[in-house]
């Protein structure tokens, strides 16, 4: 299998988790060309951790951006897209682009094992594993659409990476939302694989933003992407099942109807809010018609 891929990382204070995320990658059955790790404005011990593991391992690059924003969510997509330029800037060939999170871990057949899936399918544009999280001593599987990819590791053909444009900075967050939706409207295959695991090592919701602001933003950002009120009324009913049981639900609800409220702004073309509707609509009806 004679593919080269190349991986993006964008830390920030990541020092409790990266190691681990590191010794993920290191011990891969097939490396990546190439690991971008970008160090956006880390203050904590995340860049001495890079550093040491890049000493032994020459195809980490490590990147110190100092020019960050605490204040939104787009800091990771400007951090990204340093490492883009530097992948342009220098002509680095690529087959594959993946993005992976500081706080992920995963078995050493895992970039293996999804490469192999690109060769069945050419028509495979963006794929990853399922999410695992542990909470108080259990594994808990984090549920997904299958044709959904958490944003943490996505992983791109590079002619579907070109065709999406790349990452698209928002305040609140979403990049990864619209990426894989504009893969599917492109005319990529998304797909989460279930034999593929990924263990968040932080419980969602408990970076710098904790978790009830975290699923009050995520309302809201299901309002700035174009979200069909229908099914967002249904998606939060869901949200109940989630971390703070109950209040997750509330919190998801409550954001989309402060940000409809407030008339926030619609970040998206008007074609893309048309196509994720049309989804949208057709996995409420056939839900509810199962």
């Amino acid at each position: 299998m004679n593919k080269k891929y190349i991986l993006i990382t964008a830390a920030k204070n990541e020092q409790d988790y990266i190691g681990e995320t590191i010794k993920s990658v290191v011990a891969q059955t097939i490396k990546p060309f190439m690991w971008f790790i970008v160090s956006d404005g880390s203050t904590d011990k995340t860049d001495e951790i890079i550093k040491t593991y890049a000493q032994s391992n020459d195809f980490i690059q490590f990147i110190r951006n100092d020019n960050t924003d605490d204040r939104n969510f787009a800091s990771k997509v400007y951090a990204i897209n340093i490492a883009l330029k530097k992948i342009k800037d220098n002509n680095i060939e690529y087959d594959f682009i993946g993005i992976l999170d500081a706080d992920a871990k995963f078995e050493n057949n895992y970039y293996e094992s999804i490469l192999a899936e690109f060769e069945k399918d050419p028509k495979l544009g963006l794929a990853g594993g399922i999410f695992f999280e542990y909470y108080k001593g259990k594994k808990i599987k984090v549920v997904l659409a299958s044709n959904s990819v958490r944003g943490a590791v996505q992983f791109f053909r590079k002619e579907c990476f070109n065709d999406i444009g790349g990452f698209t900075p928002l305040n609140k967050g979403g990049e990864d939302i619209i990426t894989e939706v504009t893969a599917r409207m492109k005319g990529w295959t998304v797909q989460t694989f279930d034999h593929l695991s990924v263990v968040n090592l932080r419980l969602s919701g408990l970076g710098r933003w904790g978790i009830v602001e975290t699923k009050f933003r995520e309302g809201m950002l299901a309002k700035t992407i174009g979200y069909h009120p229908l099914f967002q009324i249904v998606k939060s009913f869901y949200r109940f099942k989630e971390r703070p049981y109950f209040i997750s639900g509330i919190l998801h609800l409550f954001g989309y109807l402060w940000a409809l409220i407030s008339g926030q702004e619609v970040k998206v073309t008007k074609e893309f809010m048309t196509y994720l509707r049309k989804e949208q609509m057709q996995r409420l009806k056939e839900t509810f018609t199962f």
